[in-house]
C-alpha cells in the first residue's frame, strides 16, 4: 500500500453518500428556505477545531456536489481546510452530512495515527481489522491507511484466517492448518489464530507461516517470538490499547492488529462556518 493511500473506487462508497443525503434531506430542508432567498450566493469554510489527520475531503466534496452540482469546492493547504462557494441553500443543506463523513474519517485516521506513532522505531506495523462500521468497510480502511496503518484483508474473500471456531470444528490447530493448506488458492496465505505457545509451535510444524497470537501476555509473546519469529510472521491481537501497544511492539512480533482503530475511534471536531455572503438578503419569499 502506498502512502498516502488512494481513495477507494467511488462505487464502494458513493451509495453511502446517496443514502446519507436521502435520510437527511428527505422531502427537503424545512428551515433554510424560510430565511435564505433562492439563488443567494456566499461561501463557507470547513475547519478543524482540534489537531487531527485530515481524511475524507473527497467524500465531503461528493456530498456537496450531490446536493448542488454547481457548488465550487477548494482545498486549502493550510491546516487542511476546505472552502465551499455557491448557493447558500445548497451549502447549508449539505453541511451536516458532509461533516458527518469528515468527523468519522478524520477521527479514525487521527486515532490510528496515535497507535502508529506509539510504536515508531520498532519496525512493527499497526494493522486494521474487519471490525468496521457496517457498509463503511472501504472508507474505514481507507481512513486507517491515511493514519499510517496497514490494511488487513478487506473481507472473507481475500484472505484465509483460521479463527478459534474454525480450529475447534477442525479438531485442532494442526488439522485446521493442514486442511487449509491442502485446498487454499495459491494466491492466498493461510493465517491461524493460536492461544498458547504449544499451539504456535504445532501450527508452524504443520506448515503455517502466519500466526495470530490472540490475547497473549507480553512474556508469552516474547517467548513465542524468540522461538518462531524467523519461521513465521507473528501478529498480535486482543486487548491492545495505547497504554500497552509499545510494550507489545517490543516483544519481537511483526504486526499488531487493533479492532479499536475503527470500532472505538472518537469522532473529530470539525465545523462549517459561513465566511462570506456575496449580497445582502432580499425579501424573504412568501
Amino acid at each position: 500500500m502506498g502512502f498516502p493511500p488512494a481513495l477507494p473506487p467511488e462505487r464502494t462508497w458513493f451509495p453511502l453518500v446517496e443514502l446519507a443525503v436521502s435520510e437527511d434531506i428527505g422531502a427537503g430542508d424545512a428551515t433554510t428556505p424560510l430565511v435564505v432567498e433562492a439563488g443567494h450566493q456566499g461561501s463557507a469554510i470547513i475547519e478543524a477545531r482540534q489537531p487531527l489527520v485530515v481524511c475524507g475531503l473527497e467524500v465531503a466534496f461528493a456530498v456537496f456536489r450531490e446536493i448542488d452540482a454547481q457548488l465550487q469546492l477548494r482545498t486549502l493547504i493550510r491546516d487542511g481546510e476546505q472552502t465551499v462557494q455557491g448557493d447558500l441553500r445548497g451549502i447549508l443543506a449539505a453541511e451536516r452530512t458532509a461533516l458527518n463523513f469528515l468527523m468519522r474519517m478524520c477521527g479514525v485516521a487521527s486515532w490510528t495515527h496515535r497507535f502508529v506513532d506509539a510504536v515508531e522505531g520498532t519496525g512493527v506495523r499497526i494493522v486494521d481489522t474487519r471490525k468496521t462500521l457496517p457498509g463503511w468497510r472501504s472508507l474505514d480502511k481507507y481512513a486507517t491507511g491515511v493514519g499510517g496503518a496497514t490494511n488487513h484483508r478487506v473481507g472473507l474473500y481475500d484472505g484465509i484466517l483460521l479463527k478459534d471456531n474454525h480450529v475447534a470444528i477442525a479438531g485442532g490447530v494442526g488439522l485446521a492448518v493442514k486442511a487449509a493448506l491442502a485446498a487454499a488458492p495459491a494466491n492466498l496465505r493461510v493465517c491461524v489464530e493460536v492461544e498458547s505457545e504449544a499451539q504456535a509451535i504445532e501450527a508452524v510444524e504443520s506448515g503455517a507461516d502466519y500466526l495470530l497470537l490472540d490475547n497473549r501476555t507480553p512474556p508469552e509473546m516474547r517467548a513465542i517470538a524468540e522461538q518462531l519469529a524467523d519461521r513465521a510472521q507473528l501478529e498480535v491481537s486482543g486487548g491492545v490499547h495505547l497504554g500497552n501497544v509499545r510494550e507489545i511492539a517490543e516483544t519481537g512480533v511483526h504486526r499488531i492488529s487493533i479492532g479499536a482503530l475503527t470500532h472505538s475511534a472518537p469522532s473529530a471536531d470539525v465545523a462549517l462556518e459561513i465566511e462570506n455572503v456575496v449580497a445582502k438578503p432580499g425579501r424573504v419569499p412568501a
